[in-house]
């Protein structure tokens, strides 16, 4: 309520800046200043008001997450907006508004606990600063290259003065030959003070985003609860990956991993260990990210996990279905698989072949041209994958995972790397080929990876690729979907064009599979798009250039 209670004030506070009449409450302070009146004077009035207004707006989604420093920037701001109303010929409607506002948060300030990070807080600061210094220099190169411009010789002193009078729209000493000089300066100083502002706001505000590192003591307790109960989620080998940190139920018998993207605290997959002690971790990750203000999330999670989430208050969105192979009743037979079964017939009749090995049976030569050909065969500027991808190839601490190459005259042509899944099954991770092999060499090394591993390794079942949105696609092509359904296909159709949505499913339908369904757990609608924000840069369907992300995230 008091989230939505500040959002609307910031919405009147913009609408009043923008209405007749309320133009000049800028003009009654530098009155009482004894400042001169400006020619943009209004025009200032009205921008530094409106930005006020949107931060209003802004901080009212720090108060909805309880942030601490968001009610600190939201009473000063109020203040702030409320003495704009008191010089205004006192605007007691306004004022009053501000000082109900203020009321409430001062009375409801225990409500708001959740932690700031120091470091971002200097580091805002710092960069504010760094910003605040750049704008001034970049006004007096303004003023230097204009200086035909400029009427007289002012000094650098009444430069300087200037440029720090432009920054909040008064008139400064240097004076111009014309007024169209004299109105893009000003407003080009205002510009400057506004994303100064808007920058140190944010940068002030944000979630802390603190780098994730699994440590080695909590990836060997990892692998201590997967050779336990590793066999429960085709996704929990992906809980290793070294860009993830770890939060432990008290009894230290389940895990939840995660990592902080854009405020949200993205968990992926099932909870590691015993389901007896899943919410014992879940309360632990749930608490960790109320404290900071994050947005807690879960990308893959199985029916069981999404089920235990929303029992402690995460509702679920199903976001595609897991395609596992049985591997103790596949084979090649039967009309189903004759599309399968003729491009695995004609590549062979090629001349490719196919190992199947665990990875420590590989040598060092061999390994280092895997990892060599997966680098350069790879369709992106990086690898992508968080959820359902390990992101690493050769590690030797990943010494059981299982890799199947495949070779056209003794040259290394496809790989699929597989991690474990608990003690009889296997879960891709990864799959690459040389562009210029023939087409079915993907079905090829599956097939002879199924076979090998249920004949040599004990493997039962097999997990393939995830594919998105499934249901929709087999359900909005059948005779009788209705329009919504089929409008919503043909979007995933279209968007396959970008991503694998439809290509994937495809594929995977190949090969007969049981489709396990994957949900997202969220706990408001409202967070949706920060949440897809979130998994999406996670992924790495989306990277922010490193300059931005060394900026944006900082070791809390």
């Amino acid at each position: 309520m008091i989230a939505a209670l500040t959002w609307l004030i910031g919405l009147l506070t913009v609408v009043s800046a923008l209405l007749r009449g309320h133009h000049h409450r800028f003009e009654h302070i530098l009155d009482f200043l004894g400042k001169p009146i400006a020619v943009q004077t209004t025009a200032t009035a009205t921008a530094l008001l409106i930005a006020l207004g949107v931060l209003l707006m802004y901080l009212a989604s720090g108060l909805r997450r309880r942030k601490r420093r968001a009610w600190r920037a939201a009473v000063a701001v109020t203040i702030v907006v409320g003495l704009f109303h008191i010089v205004d010929k006192l605007n007691v409607p306004g004022a009053l508004i501000s000082l109900l506002l203020i009321a409430v948060l001062v009375v409801a300030r225990d409500q708001f606990y959740a932690l700031g990070d120091p470091t971002t807080r200097w580091y805002a600061l710092r960069v504010t600063l760094e910003l605040f210094l750049a704008g001034i220099a970049f006004g007096m190169i303004g003023l230097a290259v204009n200086h035909r411009a400029v009427l007289g010789h002012p000094s650098l002193w009444d430069q300087f003065v200037h440029v720090i009078d432009g920054f909040v729209g008064v008139e400064g000493p240097v004076r111009f030959h014309t007024d169209l000089v004299d109105d893009i300066v000003a407003y080009s100083l205002v510009a400057m003070a506004l994303l100064i502002l808007f920058v140190g706001s944010y940068l002030f505000l944000r979630s802390a985003q603190p780098r994730a590192v699994l440590t080695s003591g909590d990836e060997r307790s990892l692998r201590a609860l997967l050779e336990k109960h590793g066999g429960r989620d085709s996704l929990g080998y992906f809980a290793l990956r070294r860009d993830k940190s770890v939060i432990w139920s008290p009894t230290g018998k389940s895990a939840v991993t995660y990592r902080v993207d854009a405020g949200v605290a993205l968990a992926s997959g099932d909870p590691i260990g015993d389901p007896e002690a899943w919410p014992g971790a879940i309360e632990e990750f749930l608490d960790l990210a109320a404290q900071h203000a994050w947005v807690p999330a879960v990308i893959g999670a199985s029916e069981q996990g999404a089920i235990v989430y929303s029992r402690h208050g995460l509702d679920a969105l199903e976001l595609g279905d897991e395609a596992i192979v049985d591997a103790c009743d596949f084979n090649l037979s039967g009309r189903p698989m004759r599309g399968v079964r003729q491009a695995v017939n004609r590549v062979e009749r090629a001349g490719y072949k196919v190992r199947v090995r665990r990875t420590h049976e590989l040598s060092d030569a061999e390994m280092n041209e895997l990892v060599s050909v997966a680098s350069a065969w790879r369709g992106g500027a990086v690898e992508r994958g968080f959820s359902m991808a390990l992101s690493r190839l050769g590690d030797p601490a990943d010494g059981e995972c299982v890799v199947a190459t495949a070779h056209l005259d003794g040259k290394l042509r496809g790989l699929l790397h597989f991690v474990p899944w608990g003690t009889d099954g296997l879960s891709l991770d990864l799959m690459r080929r040389d562009r210029s092999a023939d087409n079915g060499l993907n079905e090829l090394m599956i097939v002879r990876l199924i076979e090998t591993a249920r004949d040599e390794l004990g493997v039962t079942r097999v997990s393939l690729n995830f594919a998105a949105f499934r249901s929709a696609l087999e359900r909005g092509e059948r005779i009788g979907a209705g329009p919504v359904l089929r409008l919503w296909r043909r979007l995933l159709v279209f968007l396959s064009r970008w991503w694998q949505i439809e290509s994937l499913y495809r594929f995977n339908v190949k090969f007969r599979p049981e489709w396990q369904p994957r949900f997202l757990s969220f706990p408001s609608t409202r967070d949706l798009p920060r949440i897809a924000f979130a998994a999406m840069e996670a992924e790495a369907f989306f990277v922010r250039p490193r300059r931005l992300q060394r900026m944006l995230r900082r070791d809390g």
